[in-house]
């Protein structure tokens, strides 16, 4: 298994301060997208004398592709993007999700759904509510009144049904991000009660990358503005954890040419890091969308000196 330390810092304890990650889905290769995400994260993480973590956020493994780990390593190191501890997997840490959702449980904060999607439409289009394209469903509650405290662990384990978060009353959550500013959302409008683990039997990305982030000690998220919409209900689960909220800050997306997010389901095409030229080529386009100037362009610039002056430019306002 490769493991690319990075030779700038030495591995610290999450106490040591700054603390930041990259967590690719193994569905696919990079893309541009993808690449932006990574390159933003990492050199606000060395900017700011950071470490920088790489974490498989491998939960869905319907979706995940055998050796796509592998191939998303290879090409962080092809652009030079070294982290500074031994990658994580979220498949090898199911049972601080399952310790994260007894917490909960003895809180009395879940209850079983037995909703599919089309019965979740179907009670939102009789309350007249219709959802637009690409946007999460608000859940309204069908399942709420089987809320309840399961006594065995067993039973959240076992049971084919999912167990949603029972939100209070004006759960209105604010924070500031630190490229778009103020943020609020009202979780019981946007959202409502959402699932922690699913029918299937797998975790959510909510439940584990709340545990993931905290256990290993990570306090600034750097990621894409397609995940902003997830960030207040993360906060909220950070709260009743007990665990602390990271510095957050949101990247432009990658659109492609019909406005869409460029993405693995869009058939995006994978970054080219056959040789160093074509990676620095990809590396450059990542920096123009996030906005840095004034970089090197030359031919005879390596990749390690291209990123030295890239994280002097970086800047988070």
């Amino acid at each position: 298994m490769i493991l690319a330390v990075s030779t700038l810092k030495n591995p610290s304890s999450p106490a040591d301060g700054y603390r930041g990650r990259f967590a690719p889905s193994p569905t696919g290769p990079l893309h541009a997208g993808s690449l932006v995400a990574a390159l933003g994260s990492y050199l606000d993480a060395r900017q700011n004398g950071g470490q920088w973590l790489l974490r498989i956020e491998d939960l869905d493994t319907p979706r995940c592709i055998p050796g796509a780990d592998q191939q998303i390593w290879a090409q962080l190191l092809a652009c030079g993007l070294a982290w500074d501890e031994e990658p994580s997997y979220q498949s090898q840490r199911q049972e601080l999700y399952e310790e994260a959702l007894e917490q909960l449980n003895q809180l009395k904060l879940l209850y079983p759904c037995t909703c599919s999607r089309q019965t979740i439409a179907s009670a939102l289009a009789t309350l007249g509510i219709e959802t637009p394209r690409n946007q999460e469903m608000v859940y309204p509650g069908t399942c709420r009144p089987n809320q309840l405290k399961i006594n065995s662990p067993e039973l959240l384990k076992t049971s084919k049904v999912a167990w949603r978060l029972a939100l209070p009353e004006n759960c209105q959550i604010e924070f500031e991000d630190l490229a778009l500013g103020h943020q609020s959302q009202d979780l019981n409008t946007a959202v409502g009660d959402f699932v922690l683990h699913r029918s299937d039997g797998l975790f959510t990305y909510q439940l584990a990358v709340v545990v993931d982030d905290a256990q290993q000690g990570i306090t600034h998220i750097v990621r894409g503005e397609d995940l902003l919409s997830n960030t207040a209900r993360q906060i909220h689960l950070q709260k009743i954890l007990g665990h602390k909220t990271p510095q957050y800050l949101h990247l432009p997306l990658v659109l492609d040419e019909y406005g869409e997010k460029l993405s693995k389901q869009t058939l995006a095409s994978q970054i080219n890091t056959q040789d160093e030229k074509c990676s620095l080529r990809e590396l450059r386009k990542a920096a123009q969308h996030l906005g840095l100037r004034n970089l090197p362009d030359g031919e005879s610039i390596t990749i390690a000196e291209w990123l030295m002056a890239a994280t002097r430019a970086w800047k988070t306002n």
